[in-house]
């Protein structure tokens, strides 16, 4: 066998050996009741959750928990997900851009139930975008 085959081989399996490693690393995409049942049942991988800010009967976010001046490394807000179910979320890792989170039309969350409370590690949001098309009238 030449050497330029037995090379061919070792970094095909190199290849094959970082594909498998990284496929079992990712999360998946479930509601607060999934999350809460694969945390009953021992299951400490980190899931994302995709909801939306509580909001009040005048469309303004209530039940954010946020003062940098007492503890910048703690937010607390409740989140309604896809199903309908509100979940209090706190994360000791706030996002850097926490004027845009109020305004945020979806947010997803990357973390874990411990206890009762789900601890997100990550919070994704997903702002109104000034590059929607408009109706235009003529």
């Amino acid at each position: 066998m030449k050497i330029t085959h037995i090379i061919g081989i070792v970094v095909i399996a190199v290849a094959i050996g970082i594909i498998v490693s990284s496929a079992g690393n990712a999360s998946q995409y479930v509601n607060f009741a999934q999350a809460q049942a694969m945390a009953t049942d021992g299951n400490s991988d980190k899931v994302h959750v995709v909801g939306e800010l509580t909001k009040d009967a005048q469309g303004q976010v209530i039940g954010v928990q946020y003062d940098p001046l007492k503890d910048p490394n703690y937010l607390a807000f409740s989140l309604v997900d896809d199903k309908g179910a509100t979940q209090q979320v706190v994360c000791y890792n706030p996002p850097a851009s926490m004027q845009d989170f109020a305004k945020s039309e979806k947010v997803v969350v990357i973390g874990r139930y411990k206890g009762k409370e789900f601890v997100a590690s990550e919070i994704l949001m997903k702002c109104p975008s000034k590059y929607e098309e408009k109706e235009i009238k003529q």
